[in-house]
Formats: structure tokens, C-alpha cells, sequence
């Protein structure tokens, strides 16, 4: 199978996925894997046989859920402003922040599939989300931010200190951040302010629980 081109990952994601909604942001509509797509049973060695790196694009994350949430209930925090969904994954934070009056939003992840993902969701709610593929952690955060969110991203050690760290120095540089995290192993316990916490529904095949506290935090 040839995913090489844009377009071949765009059908790909069209045929593996279904438009559905999810759970804890009901109005909005993402390209998701379930127990009946055809993604969502393929194994990591089919993965890799088709050269496809692991489909975090394809599901709505606990963390990336409440931070969502979070924006919708609240649109004043990115009405008006420069947005960074860090890590964007399905882009349903980024979507999220346009759907509440951010006047720029720029989706940041490594993975190229996520650009194609987001083309298709940002398609499906009717917004217009920009997307880059270059890894943010090299440079600097950039000047023109003012929102900086960041979803799900205290999964693994080395790129949980380095993503804390990469936003410390934005929020010292004046921007606003906002991170949603279900309380995985990395996750720091100080040095943050929680401002809400929600019940998101998720499922064992991604989390250890059907249901999963996760809060939304602040850099002081």
C-alpha cells in the first residue's frame, strides 16, 4: 500500500475511520478509529508493514477531550487571539479554539498524517486551521502566540520534560497555557494551577478506564 502522497493517506483515513462525535465535545464531528473501523484492528506489525506510524490522529484522547471542553465553555480564553494546539493529534483541540473565536490557530504535529487528519475534521465543522509538521521543540516558542494548548502530551519521560519545559519559557514570554492531562505517570503534581476537572469517557482499549478524570492546568 502506497501512503506516500497526500491524497493516499486522505483516502486512507476516509476508509479507516468513521465521522462520529465525541463524547465529552458532542458538537463537534472527527474522522475516529472504533471497534468497527478497520484501523482499530490492525495490529502494530501491520502498522509497520504499511508504513503506518502509530494512529494517535485517530482517536480522541482523555486529555485533548477536556482541554476542548474547556475552550468551548469558556471561548473568552482564545476569542480574538493567536492559538498553538502542541501535539494536535486529530486537531480536535485546534478545531475546538477556532470553533470559539480564535483568530488564528495554528496545529503543530510531527506525524504527517495529523495534517491530513485535520484537514478532514477542520473540513467537517466548517473552520480553517493551519497545520505544520516542523517540531516546535527546536526552536523557541514562538513570539506571536498568545494561547499556547497542549493535550496528552506526559505519556513518555524524555518528551514530557522537554514539552514542559518548551512551555515554561512561552508562559515567561507572556503567553496563556493550557494543558489537559488524565493524570498519566509523567504528568508533574507541582508547579501547576488546575482550574477545572472533568469525567471524560473514553474506552479500555485506550485507557485503563472507561471513564477518566482529567483536569485542564495552567502554567502560573
Amino acid at each position: 500500500m502506497d501512503l506516500s502522497t497526500p491524497a493516499a493517506r486522505r483516502d486512507f483515513i476516509i476508509d479507516n475511520t468513521r465521522l462520529q462525535r465525541p463524547p465529552h465535545t458532542p458538537e463537534l464531528r472527527l474522522h475516529l478509529a472504533d471497534e468497527i473501523t478497520p484501523i482499530w484492528k490492525l495490529t502494530e506489525e501491520a502498522l509497520l508493514e504499511i508504513g503506518l506510524p502509530p494512529p494517535y490522529w485517530a482517536f480522541a484522547w482523555a486529555g485533548g477531550q477536556a482541554l476542548a471542553r474547556y475552550v468551548l465553555d469558556d471561548p473568552a480564553i482564545v476569542a480574538g487571539k493567536a492559538v498553538i494546539d502542541f501535539a494536535s493529534g486529530s486537531g480536535l483541540v485546534a478545531i475546538a479554539a477556532s470553533k470559539a473565536g480564535a483568530a488564528r490557530v495554528l496545529a503543530a504535529d510531527i506525524d504527517g498524517y495529523c495534517g491530513e487528519a485535520l484537514a478532514l475534521n477542520a473540513q467537517a465543522n466548517g473552520v480553517l486551521v493551519g497545520y505544520t509538521d516542523v517540531d516546535l521543540l527546536d526552536t523557541p516558542p514562538p513570539g506571536w502566540a498568545d494561547v499556547i494548548l497542549a493535550g496528552d502530551i506526559c505519556y513518555e519521560k524524555p518528551l514530557a520534560e522537554r514539552v514542559l519545559a518548551w512551555l515554561g519559557v512561552a508562559r515567561t514570554n507572556g503567553a496563556t497555557v493550557l494543558i489537559g492531562d488524565p493524570g498519566r505517570s509523567y504528568f508533574p503534581r507541582e508547579g501547576l494551577i488546575k482550574l477545572a476537572e472533568y469525567q471524560v469517557m473514553t474506552t479500555r482499549e485506550l485507557e485503563d478506564m472507561e471513564v477518566k478524570k482529567t483536569a485542564v492546568w495552567t502554567l502560573p
